[in-house]
């Protein structure tokens, strides 16, 4: 196992080291070393520049060496913590969120990128678990965003949906969302619109009211059971049970 880890760093060693894009002293632009160290000492020694924290400082010659792992790490198991949760994104602020997505969209395609070159050498990935919290904090993360934006809209406007429509019944008794879409000629001269029913004949509601008693049947079996493997693990560890 320890000679496929040193195999897995030499490789990512020598992909880091192959695929830099910028030479060592330049930077985009053809700016000289020089040139770009002269703006970074006066850029460091200006207290108002300083005491601005939204102006960005970081050195951008990094090339592709952001898609990789800090070189400390190569060959370490990496301790990482809990994937973030709905609660507490919930409680930062848009501008915090689009930091945050950023920061979780650097980690991930580093990640990936380490886990391409894993199996590259067929070795296994250091840490895997953090992919898997990096794309659970970016879903939720989403989750939030979209919340906001449908609050949003319907203090603003009313509307449910982010494009206006109704609530419809098709043939079959079901009612779905019907997004409102634009024509070149008028409801009344489309044929294909005028194919459309939406309405149902009134011996549908028969097998619509057996759809609905399924799934209630359905719903209640799954609470059933769930009460079952609890009941039966209760009885198999009673001294776990008094615990919790």
């Amino acid at each position: 196992m320890a000679a496929r880890v040193s195999m897995l760093v030499s490789g990512c060693r020598q992909l880091w080291m192959s695929r830099s894009l910028q030479p060592p002293g330049r930077i985009p632009g053809g700016l000289s070393g020089i040139f770009f160290h002269a703006v970074r000492k006066s850029t460091s020694e200006s207290p108002a520049l300083q005491q601005d924290a939204s102006i960005p400082l970081s050195s951008v010659c990094s090339g592709l060496q952001e898609f990789f792992d800090d070189p400390k790490n190569w060959g370490e198991t990496v301790k990482s913590g809990d994937a973030w949760t709905i609660k507490q994104l919930r409680g930062k602020s848009d501008e915090d969120l689009h930091k945050l997505w950023y920061v979780l969209l650097k980690e991930k395609n580093m990640l990936l990128t380490l886990e391409q070159e894993s199996k590259r050498q067929r070795v296994a990935m250091p840490s895997h678990e953090r992919l898997s919290k990096v794309n659970k904090s970016m879903k939720r993360l989403d989750i939030v965003l979209k919340e906001r934006e449908d609050s949003l809209r319907l203090l603003q406007t009313g509307q449910e949906k982010p494009y206006p429509g109704d609530w419809r019944k098709d043939v079959f008794g079901e009612t779905n969302w019907y997004t409102y879409k634009e024509w070149p000629m008028p409801w009344y001269m489309n044929r294909g619109y005028k194919k459309k029913n939406f309405f149902a004949l009134p011996y549908v509601d028969h097998y619509v009211r057996l759809k609905i008693e399924k799934q209630l049947r359905c719903k209640a079996r799954r609470i059933n059971a769930e009460k079952e493997k609890k009941r039966d693990l209760e009885e198999r560890f009673p001294h776990l049970a008094n615990k919790s």
